[in-house]
């Protein structure tokens, strides 16, 4: 992998073109703040309550995109009154405001806008950290906070780190039993979680002509393991196919590369030695070929969700195991990822051949991806086509899900072990699946809710059932800081372990204070009580090694500590996302100036830090104190730009906004 400085002018890559075009402040240097219009905003209901809330707290009377979606598909399991008030207040927000509103059960929020709503060259911004799937059409798509969505909703340009560009040069065809999850599975072997830190990812090359736009979503969803900021492809000839399928070819418009484009990073793969992987547990970067673990014993296999969404996906499955059962101990749990593609394996009769293997068909939603049904059993093996294994996010505190393709999936459920499927010529002689797709999809909008005209929702009152709370009032950054660490972690922390998913806590993401309960218990039940007992009088700290907050883009990851009393994180990394949310909500992100210095702090110290805000607004060096008989003192930096530290001294960009 080669870098270089990209040149300013001379011919121009899709990602740099798609910033110039939307850039509103800033200049396009990696590690430089900039500003972008944003287009379009993307949300879902686990995060999405918040978003309306920050609407309604902004004073917002009507978007100011060209378009807005709220989706209803995590929280689809109704088993009291909490998940359906949710939807209520999503839809009466939408009425408000002027959202489209896609109904439960309507699909999965990234496939579903794919079909609907994306368009090559436009920006969107998501409160759902997958929000980079629509980089497949050639969007500008980053997954983001839910306040920045709520702020790019109310007209606010987006404020980002300028990434740098890594063009990934693609060449040659994927072997047969290889699909696109073995080639992003194959960039997280190479990269881990962390590679894509502050670049977002461009693929071109002659390989992608092998490669659909929902192949392509595949890659692009999935970039988010990497860390990437977000990633993209062209508008080429594949998404003009794309959006002809879905009757919208007049939203089609060209975007390439230009002849000669460099980029900042170079890598390249062969398609054709691509070979079936799979990720271990518990982490997307746990690559291995599929034949390193083959007989492992499985349980589970679950194929859907928004990192394998496409019709492909789910119809090489149904050719898989048409005419054969699934093997008995193995439960086979099939998530249609939106009502179109479902309609289309029902009229393929692909759905048949699947139920008639044995597979449980589920809601189309995310559903098990984000432990919302489907817990496995502790101890257990889960095959998944999911984009995340992160410990608990299942539903099931003590799990072992792993992630692979649909074939590696469908091979393992035939058979009862993890299976290589190109070893099953041999085991079942089965051969490789030729599929006819249909050209044309079975495009429905029932279930998607449009706008109302702008004077009839001014009529409308949102409609907050009890377990909807306010937002919390957060005071102003204090100058000195004297409070324990409560807390200290280690590397790759997911904000899956900070808030955690599942059917437990998820449908209490409209409700700070009872959310606030499970923060932090899946690696210490104790942290709520501890820190809410100090939480008015001094706070506390949490301490943490490298790439902390990847994953999720919930920003009740920071809501909820900061509810709790927390005050500063002092870490070696971030993760983007959770490093903006901290900031957003108040939250000091300090980086310890040498991370050796990680060793130095334990659990329990008292750390102390005066003349902070004067520190933060002059720009001068800031260290922290260990007080008591070490008296040691660290020095720590931060990488906060000016408007970020006026929020954090304000208490967050809503206190900062109504000063």
């Amino acid at each position: 992998m080669a870098i270089d400085k990209l040149p300013e002018n001379g011919p121009q890559n899709v990602a740099r073109k798609l910033i110039r075009s939307h850039l509103v402040s800033g200049v396009m240097s990696p590690g430089e703040e900039i500003g972008l219009r944003i287009d379009q905003t993307l949300t879902q209901d686990a995060t999405g309550t918040l978003v309306m809330q920050e609407l309604e707290a902004l004073g917002l009377d009507r978007v100011r995109t060209d378009l807005s979606a709220q989706y209803i598909d995590h929280n689809l399991l109704q088993t009291d009154e909490k998940n359906a008030e949710d939807h209520e207040f999503l839809l009466s927000a939408c009425r408000r405001y002027g959202l489209w509103f896609s109904k439960p059960g309507n699909g999965v929020s990234h496939p579903t806008h794919m079909q609907r709503f994306g368009r090559p060259g436009v920006t969107m911004v998501g409160s759902d950290s997958h929000t980079p799937a629509g980089g497949a059409l050639g969007m500008l798509a980053i997954g983001v906070g839910g306040l920045e969505v709520a702020l790019a909703i109310a007209g606010r340009p987006l404020y980002i780190r300028m990434p740098q560009i890594w063009g990934v040069e693609l060449t040659g065809e994927l072997p047969q039993w290889c699909s696109a999850k073995d080639v992003i599975l194959e960039m997280l072997r190479r990269h881990g979680v962390e590679g894509g830190l502050n670049r977002i990812v461009e693929y071109h090359g002659p390989g992608l002509a092998t490669l659909t736009a929902m192949d392509r979503h595949v890659i692009a969803n999935m970039g988010a393991e990497l860390g990437a900021t977000t990633t993209v492809f062209p508008a080429d000839g594949m998404v003009r196919e794309f959006l002809r399928g879905e009757d919208r070819e007049d939203d089609y418009t060209e975007l390439i590369a230009d002849a000669g484009a460099t980029y900042d990073i170079h890598e390249q793969i062969d398609l054709t030695t691509i070979e079936p992987l799979i990720a271990k547990p518990s982490s997307p970067g746990n690559v291995v070929p599929v034949r390193e673990v083959a007989g492992e014993p499985v349980a589970q296999v679950v194929i859907g969700s928004s990192a394998n969404p496409g019709l492909r996906d789910f119809a090489i499955a149904a050719a898989m195991v048409s005419g054969r059962q699934t093997d008995p101990a193995v439960s086979f749990d099939i998530n249609p990822s939106s009502r179109e593609i479902f309609e289309d394996l029902t009229r393929m009769g692909a759905t048949f051949e699947l139920i008639r293997a044995g597979a449980r068909i589920h809601q189309s939603g995310c559903m098990g991806c984000i432990g919302m049904g489907q817990a496995p059993a502790v101890g257990r093996n889960s095959l998944r086509t999911m984009p995340r294994n992160f410990p608990g996010r299942s539903g099931t505190r003590e799990d072992s899900v792993w992630l692979c393709s649909p074939e590696t999936a469908a091979a393992s459920a035939l058979t009862g072990v993890i299976t290589d499927p190109r070893d099953l010529a041999e085991q079942l002689e089965l051969t490789y699946p030729e599929l006819a797709l249909p050209a044309h999809a079975s495009v429905n909008t029932a279930m998607l809710v449009p706008p109302l005209p702008e004077q009839q929702a001014r009529q409308v009152s949102l409609v907050k059932g009890p377990n909807i709370s306010a937002l919390p009032d957060f005071e102003p950054l204090p100058d000195v800081i004297e409070a324990p660490v409560l807390l200290e972690v280690g590397d790759n922390i997911s904000t899956d372990e900070i808030s955690p998913a599942g059917a437990h806590a998820l449908p209490f993401r409209s409700n700070i204070p009872k959310l606030a309960e499970f923060t932090y218990t899946q690696i210490d039940e104790t942290y709520p009580a501890r820190a809410a007992e100090i939480a008015s009088s001094t706070g506390h700290f949490i301490v943490a090694g490298e790439n902390y907050g990847q994953g999720s883009s919930r920003e009740h990851a920071a809501i909820t500590p900061r509810y709790l009393g927390l005050r500063a994180v002092i870490a070696k990394s971030f993760a983007r996302i959770h490093w903006q949310n901290l900031a957003n909500f108040g939250i000091l992100a300090f980086e310890f100036d040498n991370p050796d210095d990680y060793d130095r702090i334990a659990q329990g110290d008292v750390l102390h830090i005066d003349g902070l805000r004067k520190a933060l607004q002059m720009a001068t060096p800031i260290s922290v104190h260990i007080t008591g008989g070490r008296g040691d003192d660290i020095p720590l930096r931060h990488r906060l730009s000016e408007r970020q530290i006026q929020a954090v001294l304000a208490g967050g960009i809503i206190p900062l906004l109504a000063e």
